[in-house]
């Protein structure tokens, strides 16, 4: 039995963001900002807040910008400071010690399960989180969601998904779970039996989707050196997590929160408006925009 914590996580962001060209022809998809911070911060924020130290951001040779991000800023800092503005200096050099944040480039684009496989030597034999950067995942005044996922995956000992239930029009989409059916949920857990990468809605074996939280136990990382091409012609994790439920106990996790899919224009829409929303300096005038503007639909 594994009993060792979770301290290091994984974050994909090697992807080319083409659903958001022609911005991401020169930006990364990730440095796009939900008002004004860049969205692989707020996944950053996320796996800090749930006690993670140390994260490997898997990227590729056009993301220097987001390695310059969470970097010192020297001449940035002492302009600021020279000016006054000693809050925006506190800002920044907060962002650049969130935490241990290391690099490496996924070389080719063959999926997501390739990407996390970049990740075995960093990674060794201890478990291990993996964030993925197109869901931002809001849990206002209560635990993070990967923190949900760590506190299962310590009570069973065992990988754990994160999963939400969506829309039956929606199933074919994502990772889709088939629960134990002869296991009850455990609260919010439930034992695994199969999961399947985006089914046809008739052969979804339920409507609870994996959405970009996991936790895994190192053995993974075999099975994903084996794992040949599956959807899309891609290595996907969901195939070795799969062959991962035939050696051990996997479980979902219903995790408690708001989440977006930034990936998605009217997913990124909404993720700035509901984040501008809590911003107590904007709340006024975007609700009164939002007001003005829902009068004229």
């Amino acid at each position: 039995m594994n009993t060792q914590k979770v301290r290091k996580a994984v974050i994909p962001a090697a992807g080319l963001g083409t659903r958001f060209l022609p911005a991401t022809k020169a930006i990364p998809k990730e440095m796009l900002p939900i008002v004004d911070v860049p969205t692989v911060q707020y996944i950053v924020e996320e796996a800090v807040s749930s006690g993670i130290e140390e994260i490997l951001i898997i990227t590729n040779s056009n993301k220097h910008c987001m390695e310059n991000h969470f970097d010192k800023a020297y001449e940035l800092e002492e302009r600021l400071a020279e000016s006054g503005k000693m809050d925006q200096v506190k800002m920044i050099n907060d962002i650049s010690n969130l935490a241990n944040i290391y690099y490496v480039r996924q070389k080719e684009p063959k999926g997501l399960g390739h990407a996390v496989l970049c990740a075995k030597s960093f990674i060794g034999n201890d478990p291990f989180a993996v964030l993925l950067g197109d869901d931002v995942v809001i849990n206002k005044g209560g635990k993070p969601a990967l923190g949900q996922l760590i506190e299962a995956y310590n009570k069973h000992h065992a990988s754990v998904v994160g999963v939400q239930t969506v829309a039956e029009d929606q199933v074919s989409k994502y990772g889709i779970v088939a629960p134990n059916k002869n296991l009850p949920a455990d609260g919010r857990a439930v034992k695994l039996d199969n999961m399947v990468e985006k089914p046809k809605q008739k052969d979804a074996p339920s409507r609870m989707a994996v959405l970009g939280r996991y936790v895994l136990t190192p053995e993974i990382f075999e099975l994903l050196e084996s794992q040949g091409a599956g959807a899309g012609g891609e290595i996907q994790l969901t195939d070795a997590i799969c062959r991962l439920i035939d050696t051990q106990a996997v479980y979902a996790y219903d995790f408690e929160g708001i989440r977006y899919d930034v990936g998605d224009k009217f997913g990124f829409i909404k993720a700035t408006i509901d984040l501008a929303l809590e911003r107590p300096e904007l709340y006024d005038q975007v609700a009164a925009y939002l007001k003005e503007i829902s009068q004229k639909l």
